[in-house]
């Protein structure tokens, strides 16, 4: 684990007042670097390896959307944190940005301390990784966080969204029928299936702050900070049928098996008197729910209120 003053943090802008001004806020606590194009950036976060980087979106060579989706391509930079700290301040631009990978959106003018709350918070939650690495949390078979971590993360995130008033999403979620699946092809066999979705739960979890974890058996979940239920909806139906779509050989090669995953969905911005426990606990009802509603669905509040029986074959979000 390193310490704040070790912290590094990339800073790309081609604005050099911009550069000056977020060195005076953040270099007391921080090691900064700074890079003035896209193609910089690119190169210092490869060769540099930040812990952070802030990133303007407005440049001339390559904007910063470009630049982000490149982040996230390359294996050595897809798993830092990037805030994008920009004059755009539509809904549209915020939207792309986490949709492309973004953990935070500061607008300008902005002030010092929000930059250094924001800038914190996400170092807090850098370290939170590196312990849970360091302890060795996670799961033997899947090779992801275990249901210990998972309970440490979503305290840390739930206290944050409720002091920030921001929306938490969390998604439940059971393979269907598993034991029928170990029982016509093994154990063995099963724990391919586990380790298989496992992987694909991590790609769903693509933001540094997301977590994907294994809860227990044949059930996972995956928490989505700073995203509300519109966004988490999506990414479960994303799960839903790319699980849906997978088709795992058996060892000897003499069969091709399949499965299907059953999705609780849930969200909110949390008040002073609620409780994490109970809003896992909501996701769990509306996994079972999805459950008794025939398996291969995602339910929701919204859905379980009106108890229906959505089509799932073209399903997109309900």
């Amino acid at each position: 684990m390193v310490s704040d003053e070790r912290f590094k943090i990339l800073i790309v802008d081609d604005e050099k007042s911009n550069l000056v001004a977020l060195e005076r806020i953040l270099s007391p606590e921080y090691e900064l670097i700074t890079a003035q194009s896209g193609k910089d950036a690119i190169n210092m976060a490869v060769s540099d390896s930040p812990d952070l980087i802030l990133l303007d979106i407005i440049m001339p060579d390559m904007d910063g959307f470009h630049v982000l989706v490149r982040l996230k391509e390359l294996a050595e930079t897809k798993n830092i944190p990037v805030i994008i700290v920009t004059g755009l301040s539509n809904d549209h631009d915020e939207e792309r940005g986490f949709f492309l990978g973004a953990v935070d959106y500061i607008s300008r003018p902005f002030k010092n301390a929000i930059i250094k709350a924001r800038v914190r918070t996400h170092a807090m939650i850098v370290r939170q990784l590196r312990t849970i690495e360091r302890l060795g949390l996670i799961d033997s078979l899947t090779d992801i966080p275990n249901r210990r971590s998972f309970d440490d993360r979503i305290d840390i995130e739930w206290r944050r969204c409720a002091r920030e008033q921001k929306p938490i999403s969390f998604l439940m979620m059971d393979l269907d029928k598993f034991k029928d699946y170990n029982d016509a092809y093994g154990h063995p066999q099963g724990d391919v299936l586990l380790r298989t979705v496992a992987e694909l739960f991590s790609e769903a979890a693509r933001r540094p702050a997301d977590m994907a974890a294994r809860l227990g058996g044949e059930e996972f979940g995956v928490l989505l900070p700073d995203a509300d239920i519109s966004n988490a909806l999506y990414i479960a139906e994303k799960i839903r049928q790319d699980v849906e779509a997978l088709r795992i050989p058996t060892a000897d090669g003499s069969t091709v098996t399949k499965a299907t995953i059953s999705i609780g969905a849930i969200s909110t911005i949390p008040g002073d008197d609620d409780l994490v426990t109970d809003f896992v606990a909501l996701a769990d009802t509306y996994l079972y729910e999805a459950k008794s509603l025939g398996r291969n669905r995602v339910v929701t509040h919204e859905s379980w209120n009106r108890r229906t029986m959505p089509d799932t074959s073209n399903q997109q979000v309900l």
